[in-house]
């Protein structure tokens, strides 16, 4: 076999949680002499390895007029049937013609048949792994029946074939325990568990001098408390309960939002800044110029990744009311940050018990978690050792070692055993 791996999503690009994910399995696996491929709708990926198809996006303006009719009625006409199976053999198309070009031998899906946004999409692979039998890893991040938003439609059919389809050639991987619960009591699937990993083995880079005027930038005086939000502003990361703890912190400080809301409205983003102008608070709302990556905007100010940001963080809030995982929870372990947890329930199962020190909170800010913050905040011998102690565990359980050794073992099972490494003969010479 090529080893050569194809890898399917509506989008490799940006810092969504599905695409940092992947190019960690892609960095781990082309360490172990795999070749990677990617077929999507928006690519930042090596163009000599990538097939660009503009409506396996969720938001190309096709897929996501048919997406609003498909979650906004209980019935669908047959127009809109006829649509989507015409989607559906565009796309499949599009991946026999991607696996034919690269000669793909083991295809992953990235949460393409798990949450239904390009329900083609979710259609055509699923009969092309069909037609086909490839082997297939299908990475699932985010499962329908988690997000209310789904669960008033017009395609039960789909859902129930598609998301995820029940295959033998296809083995499936969760991020967390309730998804693995959840699809086994709900399809009848097993999957393997591979969480979220960072990279604890490498520790980031100190500051450089390009970051070095983030207070700066961000108009943040030397004295005042920098507390950052490294999310998305939408409803589900309880923004407000971050805003909550700096009012009652009662310290300078201003709250530091990284990213926009994106595809969920603006909504929540005026919500939230009325109530930091209620409370009094400096919440910033800086997506101008925290970006994927370095650079200038149109009138010539620097952009900071979020990478350069980190380091010059006093206190990571992190008061999600629901997490596929925890990234952001991770990345402020990674830069040995103190963080402001919600209590949040994959967070409760599958990250807590391994004993991490954090301040925490249950769905609201108590007086014994604005204590817990302001411990943190005025002990640094304190506050030293809880990020150290934090480091060690996320080495621990959530490194790439981690994430090779689950993911290898379940490749291995899809290619078998090396013949230089066994004394089995070669398919090849019988």
């Amino acid at each position: 076999m090529s080893k050569s791996v194809g890898f399917v999503s509506f989008r490799f690009a940006g810092t969504d949680g599905v695409s940092l994910e992947a190019m960690k399995w892609v960095e781990v696996l082309e360490a172990n002499g795999f070749s990677c491929y990617f077929l999507g709708g928006e690519l930042d990926t090596p163009p000599e390895r990538s097939m660009l198809v503009e409506k396996l996006h969720f938001q190309h303006p096709e897929i996501r007029r048919i997406y609003d009719e498909c979650f906004d009625q209980r019935h669908r006409s047959r127009e809109l049937t006829d649509e989507l199976h015409a989607l559906r053999d565009h796309l499949k198309d599009a991946i026999y013609e991607f696996v034919r070009r690269f000669e793909i031998d083991l295809l992953v899906p990235q949460n393409a048949v798990t949450i239904p946004l390009n329900l083609p999409l979710g259609m055509a692979l699923t009969e092309f792994i069909a037609e086909t039998r490839i082997n297939t890893i299908a990475h699932h991040h985010d499962f329908f029946w988690e997000r209310k938003r789904f669960l008033t439609n017009a395609v039960w059919d789909i859902l129930n074939g598609c998301y995820p389809p029940h295959l033998s050639s296809i083995s499936h991987v969760v991020i967390n325990s309730s998804a693995q619960n959840q699809l086994a009591l709900r399809t009848g699937i097993g999957a393997t568990l591979i969480p979220n990993v960072m990279h604890f083995e490498q520790p980031p880079d100190p500051p450089d001098d390009y970051s070095a005027d983030i207070r700066q930038a961000l108009g943040i005086a030397e004295d005042e408390l920098l507390v950052l939000q490294p999310t998305r502003v939408v409803q589900r990361k309880g923004i407000e309960h971050a805003i909550e703890l700096v009012h009652r912190l009662n310290r300078k400080a201003t709250l530091v939002i990284s990213h926009a809301s994106g595809d969920e409205g603006y909504e929540y983003q005026q919500r939230v800044k009325e109530y930091a102008e209620l409370l009094g608070i400096n919440a910033l709302f800086v997506d101008d110029i925290i970006g994927e990556q370095r650079g200038l905007t149109t009138d010539g100010r620097k952009i900071y990744s979020l990478q350069d940001v980190y380091p010059y963080a006093d206190l990571i809030t992190y008061p999600s009311l629901f997490e596929g995982f925890g990234n952001a929870f991770l990345e402020a372990i990674y830069f040995r940050k103190p963080v402001l947890v919600n209590n949040y329930s994959i967070y409760s199962y599958d990250i807590k018990p391994r004993g991490f020190r954090v301040i925490e909170m249950d769905n609201f800010v108590s007086k014994e978690t604005v204590t817990a913050a302001l411990r943190v905040l005025d002990d640094a011998d304190y506050r030293r050792t809880m990020v150290d102690y934090n480091y060690a565990l996320g080495c621990r359980y959530f490194s790439y070692h981690i994430l090779e050794n689950k993911l290898l073992y379940l490749v291995k099972s899809v290619y078998g055993r090396e013949n230089d490494e066994t004394d089995c003969p070669d398919p090849g010479s019988v």
